[in-house]
């Protein structure tokens, strides 16, 4: 073994194309092994569920029951029936690295509508939501790249190659069931331990997925578990986020997609993904378009991220900060009223503010 690592590293000082051609190796073998987790993960959930497995947590559904049949058993109900649920971009450690302009929007959104509890604790690129520097074999790697952020070797290059390889999971038809189903578990754990889940089939609850970058697809994977498991209405919110056609769309009552006019990473989802062209109009994403269950808006001058990004605290020209103006833009959104007829109406003045593709 110790032969063959010397070998590695003589050829890699042939040149740079080398390095190249070996990182682009690690980094095809990093992508096939990646759904590796979210197998093990779901094999431990089907043992579980068989019963090889005791003390499954009551709030946690499973195959052949739903939270609402279990309502007898669940804690005491909460008077809160809203829950903001938000799932950060690919550049994220752990489920608590908030940036300052995010617990700041969250803080503040929740300040608006003392109805909800904000749940900002979920990191979206693990299936049981494990932190890159929890109990994994790569965890001083990843930590090193933790550091290294701001360093010159530009270590988040890593955590953010790392995690769109998760995106690319939500998506895949073989393992996205697997995954989107272990993510929906987490948030409805995580809601739970934010505020006891109520199960009231008088009144649903509201659950508000808010997802940025690539946290706007995995929120759209788990749409449709939340929806089987919960008695809820469903609205995501993408900020400048990244998805597909497919997951998500048939499911949640409401979608709304913020579009910063300098952000040039959103847009790629509606290139790269053809159940987004407009042609393919048998997709779900055309179809709740179509129905007006989707609506696209001009969030302002935003990047996709940084300090003048969705949650940055710089301030554009007229003093305010760019994570003033998202939160400004999400308050106005239609699904705080209680009243459908407003909903419509409210949702008939975001519709022209579309920006239309001609995909």
């Amino acid at each position: 073994m110790l032969k063959l690592i010397l070998r590695i590293l003589a050829w890699l000082r042939g040149g740079s194309f080398n390095l190249l051609l070996f990182a682009g190796i690690i980094l095809i073998v990093w992508g096939i092994l990646s759904p590796i987790g979210t197998i093990i993960w779901w094999l431990g959930q089907s043992a579980e569920s068989f019963g090889f497995k005791k003390n499954l947590p009551e709030i946690l559904p499973s195959q052949n029951d739903n939270l609402e049949a279990r309502s007898n058993k669940s804690a005491k109900s909460s008077p809160l029936n809203c829950y903001i649920i938000f799932l950060p971009g690919v550049g994220d450690f752990s489920g608590d690295e908030l940036t300052p302009g995010e617990a700041f929007f969250l803080k503040n959104l929740v300040k608006s509508h003392p109805e909800c509890v904000a749940v900002g604790d979920i990191f979206p690129y693990s299936a049981s939501n494990k932190s890159l520097g929890g109990e994994r074999l790569l965890a001083p790697f990843w930590r090193f790249a933790e550091h290294a952020k701001t360093g010159p070797i530009a270590g988040d290059i890593f955590i953010k190659i790392r995690n769109l390889w998760r995106f690319a999971i939500s998506l895949d038809y073989r393992y996205g069931q697997a995954y989107n189903q272990g993510i929906a578990n987490v948030i409805i754990e995580r809601m739970n331990a934010k505020s006891p889940i109520a199960v009231n089939p008088q009144k649903p609850l509201k659950v508000i997925l808010i997802g940025t970058s690539g946290g706007a697809q995995v929120a759209l994977g788990a749409t449709r578990y939340l929806k089987e498991w919960l008695n809820a209405e469903i609205a995501v919110i993408s900020v400048g986020g990244v998805f597909s056609g497919e997951n998500g769309f048939a499911e949640a009552d409401r979608t709304f997609h913020f579009r910063g006019t300098r952000d040039s990473i959103e847009d790629i989802g509606g290139i790269v993904f053809p159940t987004r062209w407009y042609w393919f109009v048998t997709s779900p994403f055309n179809q709740a378009r179509l129905k007006g269950r989707y609506a696209e808006v001009l969030s302002g001058p935003h990047k996709h991220d940084s300090d003048e990004g969705y949650f940055g605290e710089n301030q554009v020209a007229d003093g305010q900060k760019y994570v003033d103006i998202t939160l400004s833009k999400v308050n106005e959104l239609p699904i705080w009223s209680e009243k459908k007829s407003s909903d419509n109406k409210h949702l008939a003045e975001i519709a022209p503010a579309q920006k239309h593709r001609q995909d």
